[in-house]
């Protein structure tokens, strides 16, 4: 067997709470990372509204990481298109380089 498909049992904790997942050994890092995102989010936003419950709090996080995902997303969408243009421009102008040789 492949040790990147190599499945792995861990415990994220997030809130105090243990949340058992079964992932590939290879994204160990990928959702302790997140895991840590989330409790750093949620630990920013209990210091700000200290009377909130942790329902709200929760909330907050997950709006505030998915608000984060989609800017990201948007970024890179945006990024590959201009990527692209930038390739488009270079066959055009060795196009036109070719063609004012001949």
């Amino acid at each position: 067997m492949n040790g990147d498909n190599e499945q792995l049992r861990i415990n994220i904790r997030i809130e105090g709470r243990a949340y058992p997942l079964n992932i590939d050994r290879k994204d160990e890092e990928r959702h302790r990372i997140a895991a840590k995102t989330v409790n750093e989010t949620v630990n920013k936003y209990k210091e700000l509204f200290q009377n909130k419950d942790s329902q709200d709090i929760l909330a907050m996080a997950a709006f505030q990481i998915a608000l984060n995902y989609v800017e990201l997303k948007e970024r890179d969408d945006k990024s590959l298109f201009i990527d692209g243009l930038k390739d488009l421009n270079d066959d055009i102008s060795d196009f036109l380089k070719e063609k004012t040789k001949v």
